[in-house]
């Protein structure tokens, strides 16, 4: 599968497209009022980069308890449940009065329900297409990211001025209802990709035995740590420059997407393949320049320039997949996404902090500064994974490492 066109004609694509569409401009648009909201009552950038990104903090919890779900529940119901509860739960965040604390508790909740959603959604992309289709698949999913989440911080800052911090979740929680019942009526209804009951113990054993072989791990602490870390430099938009966080936003979406145009349609496999850690040093370097504290102007494409690298999570997907047995591509999938957010908020909550004592330019500086540290440790383990998916052995290697379990 090798163009946009035949990847529209797969069945089922288009409504996983849409859906997902949905989600991502209600979270983008629901992010940028809660943001807003916390910060104007309280001031604080630490509450202000939890309130964006904190929820994902929960994850941790869901990747250790509930991921097993996401192999063993049917994609159509798990999809349209959780775009209902967050059509919920963003509903009650609009409620007037509604305490700091409270919205909080609302956050931390749907956090935990949509633990399993990453494993959900693209362990059902990979089911829906081929295998040498998927990596373009993706693409094209994280590129409706990028374009909704444009539009979606545009109209949102709009929103947020015209229709009030809470009028806007209000619109939010109208747009998870138009991805539930996307999701509801526009797919098929298909059997759990695993059997047996969801439990925290079959969580635990499968993600023991992802876990188990070095190259995957290797892949999985590539895809939670560097990207992490720079998503604390976007979590301190809101208090470096509050009249122009959604510009800067809007920019890192404009940046994400181009990256994954490139890296989805243009560059070719073998020349892909050995990106994934210069992207990872393009995605923080540009933030470095944080420390002159740069004009609106510069530091808007600084950005855009800086969210290209978010490529290179294309890149060690696409690796891990081939790694992965086919049967625990929904857990493995959710493992990286639980993973992944899990990281982006614990790197909100770190970048708030360093901000709340020295500034917001400090901060995003040593969050990029620690990224690129990181990149640079892990890239050795990353050329071996390299080296593991071109060996015969390697489809061997994961049945011992799962019989050791």
């Amino acid at each position: 599968m090798r163009t946009y066109g035949e990847l529209f004609r797969t069945p089922e694509f288009t409504p996983l497209f849409l859906s997902s569409g949905a989600s991502v401009t209600a979270q983008t648009v629901s992010g940028l009022a809660l943001g807003t909201l916390i910060y104007t009552a309280t001031g604080s950038p630490l509450l202000s980069a939890l309130a964006m990104f904190g929820p994902a903090l929960v994850q941790v919890v869901g990747a250790t308890t509930l991921l097993s779900a996401a192999d063993r529940l049917p994609p159509r119901a798990a999809m349209t449940g959780m775009a209902l509860a967050f059509a919920a739960g963003t509903g009650l965040q609009a409620v007037p009065g509604m305490p700091v604390w409270a919205s909080f508790a609302v956050l931390l909740v749907l956090g935990l329900v949509s633990s399993p959603g990453g494993g959900v959604r693209y362990g059902l992309l990979n089911e829906i297409l081929s295998k040498d289709g998927y990596l373009l698949g993706r693409s094209v999913l994280n590129m409706s990211t990028g374009m909704t989440q444009i539009a979606g911080f545009a109209v949102g800052g709009v929103l947020v001025a015209t229709l009030s911090p809470r009028g806007t979740l209000v619109v939010a929680a109208l747009l998870y209802l138009v991805a539930a019942g996307t999701a509801r009526f526009g797919l098929s209804r298909r059997a759990p990709r695993a059997q047996g009951r969801l439990s925290v113990g079959e969580t635990w054993r499968t993600n023991r035995r992802l876990w188990a072989d070095r190259p995957r791990r290797t892949l999985y602490l590539a895809l939670w740590l560097p990207n992490g870390l720079v998503v604390g430099c976007e979590s301190l938009f809101v208090s470096y420059t509050p009249d122009h966080a959604g510009l800067l936003l809007a920019c890192a979406a404009l940046g994400m997407l181009v990256g994954d145009v490139l890296l989805g349609r243009f560059v070719p496999a073998h020349r892909r393949v050995r990106l994934g850690v210069p992207l990872l040093l393009l995605l923080a370097s540009p933030y470095l320049v944080f420390v002159a504290r740069p004009a609106i102007q510069l530091a808007a494409v600084l950005v855009a320039v800086s969210a290209v690298g978010y490529g290179a999570s294309l890149v060690q997907q696409e690796k891990l997949m081939r790694l992965t047995p086919e049967k625990l591509s929904g857990q493995a999938l959710g493992l990286h996404t639980a993973g992944m957010l899990t990281m982006q908020g614990v790197a909100a909550a770190a970048a708030g902090s360093v901000a709340q004592f020295t500034s917001p330019a400090t901060a995003i500086v040593v969050m990029a500064a620690a990224s690129i540290i990181i990149t640079f440790a892990l890239a050795p383990g990353l050329r071996a994974a390299r080296l593991a998916i071109s060996a015969p052995s390697t489809p061997q290697r994961d049945r011992n490492s799962a019989g050791a379990q």
